[in-house]
Order: structure tokens, then C-alpha cells, then sequence
């Protein structure tokens, strides 16, 4: 029912942040279940593959949708008691399953030999580069103030000891955790996903070479990316509550409700981000995910002296 859930509701989440930023915008927009008839319609067409492609090119849209679908089994999603393989990976572990798709991404749009694709592969590979050492940093004090990173276990010390909350620590763990799941899914400032002009973008630069149920795939995978970051964000950072304790009907009811509620105010916030500021120049986005780096860093050191 988890996965059920992530595959469901991941285009909605895309929708919803859209229909928001056009409402903001004074601008009529896309409706809500825009994302949901773009996949149809992408899935009825027929593919074009460049006849220089690797097997590669052929994997890296399954990849991309089956990795987050594999997180969604080791992070609680509806459930506050861990599932049957939620001990097989931590936070860091599903960081590392996560950015198996974007390895394979990489190499897909290399595959090729687009100039578009390599260049922006290229820069997600920089932007990953960044944004790695502020994960590690936020893993660490996740591991130190909860005594575990397997995210069942981080969800339940901050549900079970609610003072934790307003620790420094955790404070700037969140913000710093935050500003790296706008960078890992090439939202603003970092990159802007509703541009299409090539010479700029960063994460949709990367699937210009695809049509189809390739392209399809791609795009749910990114829909569900954004949705499994958020969900680890909401679930066991700031809100870990609000998940079913037993497997019945009206508590995961209330557990899907609740996921809803939160992914609704997640999208509030990143319009609320995208819509006040610019997308930073590329050579600005090393002082973004400098400023989270340093941010997490003081979370460490806060938590070590005893704030």
C-alpha cells in the first residue's frame, strides 16, 4: 500500500505546486491532474531511439522509476512500525539507492552523444558532488541526537521525545536537509523545472533524448523522487506523527490523510520558495549548497556542545 501510495499520489504533488505557482503568478495555470494526462498521453506514443544507444539509454527509465519505489520499503511512509525490509537500508543507504537512478540518468543522456544531455549531466554531477557532504553531515547528527539512522527508529525518537524537537541541532538539520531536496530535484533557486530553454537547465536537460513510455517513466520516477524526499522530510524530521500503529482499514485511512496534509503544506512552502525567488546562476548554486553545508555543520557542532 506504500508503494501503491508514492506511484498514486506523486504526479498530484507535481500538480498541486503547479497549480499553486500559477495562482500566485495571477496566471490560470495547469489543473491539478495535468501531470496524470501527460503520462497517458506519453504512454500511448511510440519511441525514438537514436541508433548510437546503448543498452544503457534502454535501462536508465526503469532504473529511474523502480529506485524510489525501493526507498519507499525502507522509510515509513503510512506506518510508524518498520516493514519487512526496513532494516536492509539506512538514511544513507536509501541516499545511496536514490542516486543509483541519477547515476544511470547521467549515463543515459551521455549515451547519445547529445551536447545538451552531457552538459547537463555535468552539472547534476556537480550539484551532487555538493550537496553529498551536507547529507553526511545531516546523517550524522540524525545518528547522534537519535541513536540510529534506520528512519523507523529516527521517527520514533522524535515522536517519543517531543523535547527534541526544538533542539538547534535538529532545527538546522531540517533547514540544511531541506535546501538539498530543492537541489537533488532541480527546483529553485537551484534549477527551474518548468523551463525549456536547454542553455539553462540542469535535471530536465537530461531526458531531451527521450519519447514515449521511456520518457514516461522518467518523469513519473522525478514525480516520485520529489514525493519519497518529502516524505522522509515530513515523516521523520518535522512531523513524525500521524502514521497508523496497526494494519486497519481506518488507520491507514487516517495515515493516507495525514501524508496528504503534510505533502500539501511541503508544496505550500516550495511555492512559497520558488515564487520569492530567482533561479541562481550556475556558479551560484556552490554557494547555496555551501551555505546548507555550513548550515548542517553548525548542527553538529551545536548538538556536540551541548545547545
Amino acid at each position: 500500500m506504500q508503494v501503491l501510495v508514492v506511484m498514486l499520489f506523486s504526479p498530484l504533488l507535481k500538480g498541486v505546486i503547479s497549480r499553486l505557482k500559477a495562482i500566485i503568478q495571477s496566471k490560470r495555470g495547469p489543473s491539478i491532474w495535468q501531470p496524470y494526462y501527460d503520462l497517458y498521453k506519453l504512454f500511448r506514443k511510440d519511441e525514438v531511439i537514436s541508433t548510437d544507444a546503448s543498452w544503457i539509454f534502454r535501462a536508465a527509465p526503469l532504473v529511474s522509476f523502480a529506485v524510489p519505489l525501493l526507498v519507499t520499503l525502507l522509510i515509513p511512509v503510512l506506518t510508524g512500525f518498520p516493514l519487512t525490509w526496513a532494516f536492509m537500508g539506512d538514511m544513507l543507504g536509501g541516499g545511496f539507492i536514490l542516486s543509483l537512478g541519477g547515476f544511470f540518468a547521467t549515463l543515459a543522456a551521455m549515451d547519445t552523444a547529445s551536447p545538451y544531455g552531457q552538459m547537463g549531466s555535468s552539472r547534476t554531477r556537480m550539484v551532487s558532488f555538493l550537496a553529498e557532504p551536507v547529507l553526511m553531515c545531516v546523517f550524522f547528527v540524525v545518528s547522534l541526537v537519535a541513536g540510529a539512522t534506520i528512519p523507523y527508529i529516527v521517527n520514533h525518537a522524535w515522536y517519543m521525545g517531543g523535547k527534541s524537537v526544538i533542539y538547534p541541532s535538529h532545527v538546522l538539520v531540517v533547514i540544511a536537509f531541506f535546501m538539498v531536496i530543492l537541489a537533488e530535484t532541480g527546483r529553485i533557486p537551484v534549477d527551474n523545472p518548468d523551463g525549456h530553454f536547454e542553455l539553462a537547465m540542469i535535471d530536465e536537460s537530461k531526458s531531451l533524448e527521450y519519447s514515449g513510455k521511456g520518457f514516461a517513466l522518467i518523469k513519473w520516477g522525478g514525480y516520485m523522487k520529489l514525493f519519497v524526499l518529502m516524505t522522509i522530510f515530513m515523516n521523520v524530521l518535522v512531523t513524525p506523527w500521524g502514521l497508523a500503529t496497526a494494519v486497519t482499514a481506518p488507520a491507514l485511512t487516517l495515515a493516507v490523510l495525514s501524508l496528504l496534509l503534510k505533502m500539501l503544506a511541503g508544496a505550500v512552502l516550495i511555492v512559497i520558495i520558488e515564487s520569492t525567488l530567482a533561479k541562481l546562476r550556475l556558479f551560484r548554486v556552490a554557494e547555496f549548497l555551501g551555505m546548507a553545508f555550513v548550515i548542517s555543520l553548525l548542527g553538529l557542532i551545536t548538538y556536540f556542545i551541548g545547545v
